[in-house]
């Protein structure tokens, strides 16, 4: 809390007004909401409900909402994840795939990292024939400040196993589409 009244008053704000005496407090209380992630396992997530099934078709959660810091200025980007594996063996509760999405959301981060990271998650985690990652998101820092450019959406995606042949990304890619 000290290192945030020291930053509201380096602003030139006085910290003993009135509508600040309990910033620094809410500051660092949201701040490790935001960052909770570091203190979560998003392997063990996965493996919390991990179960023995022979399906080996394409299991797709699309549209995972998910909120984040940039690392680089510490402002929001949000946005949509869908997330693609092919089980071989085992699959996972759905729940859960959104669950390691939010645990590395909730981490200072860059979405071409986020994205990476929910693929390699699941891909050690259940070992499946393939796992594909589309993360869309609008980056608060591109927004807000700098380029101001209100209405660009990045897309970073990343793939294993068979989603490296194109007739299974291109199927993956329709439908999340619809």
């Amino acid at each position: 809390m000290l290192h945030y009244s020291e930053i509201i008053r380096l602003l030139g704000e006085d910290i003993a007004r009135e509508g600040l005496l309990k910033t620094p407090k809410r500051m660092a209380r949201s701040m490790a909401f935001l960052t909770q992630g570091y203190s979560q396992n998003p392997n063990e997530i996965l493996q919390a409900a991990k179960f023995r099934e022979d399906y080996r078709q394409m299991v797709i959660v699309k549209d995972i909402d998910f909120f984040s810091l940039c690392e680089h200025h510490v402002l929001p980007f949000f946005g949509k994840a869908h997330v693609a594996y092919i089980p071989n063996k085992y699959i996972t509760g759905l729940s859960k795939i959104a669950r390691v999405v939010d645990v590395f959301a909730h981490r200072l981060q860059i979405q071409e990292r986020l994205t990476t990271q929910i693929k390699n998650c699941i891909q050690q985690t259940l070992n499946p024939l393939g796992v594909m990652v589309v993360v869309e998101a609008q980056h608060m820092c591109m927004q807000m400040r700098g380029v101001e450019k209100q209405h660009s959406i990045t897309t970073t995606s990343d793939f294993t196993g068979i989603f490296e042949q194109a007739k299974t990304r291109e199927e993956f890619i329709s439908l999340i589409k619809r």
